[in-house]
């Protein structure tokens, strides 16, 4: 609440904030499309460095733990699959694309693969660190 010079209480300007607001537009936009394709987020608020870098590094890394024939969690029977299967979802469109596909390992059978999956679930949990950096953007509490 706002005083005026006699100390009585006015209440704050709810126009002022309502159309900052409006203009802000959807403030999640980033965080959702920076979930769902790496990088997405830092593009959409013009910050393309930032945006690039993320984006080959977690394709990169994804890629690579394909190629290490890394596996992709499909379900979760205990808690250690339940917290790889949280990371694989933080990967977005990627994780969904490689389901479809048919790509990642069903069961890890070499040393590699077993490297392989990490980097796949490292890459989803920076995908998802990524997609926070960007919705932090768009709402201001970061510059």
């Amino acid at each position: 609440m706002r005083y005026s010079q006699k100390g009585m209480a006015t209440a704050p300007n709810t126009t002022a904030a309502a159309k900052q607001e409006s203009q802000q537009g959807f403030v999640y936009l980033p965080l959702i499309a920076g979930w769902l394709v790496p990088g997405a987020g830092h593009f959409l608020l013009g910050k393309w460095g930032r945006g690039a870098l993320l984006a080959a590094a977690i394709l990169g890394m994804f890629a690579m733990g394909l190629a290490m024939h890394g596996k992709l969690y499909a379900s979760a029977q205990d808690i250690l699959d339940m917290l790889g299967l949280a990371g694989d979802l933080g990967n977005g469109l990627l994780y969904l694309v490689s389901r479809v596909l048919g790509l990642g390992a069903d069961q890890v059978q070499i040393t590699t693969g077993d490297y392989g999956t990490r980097f796949i679930v490292v890459a989803g949990l920076l995908n998802v660190i990524a997609a926070v950096d960007a919705h932090n953007l768009r709402t201001g509490r970061k510059a």
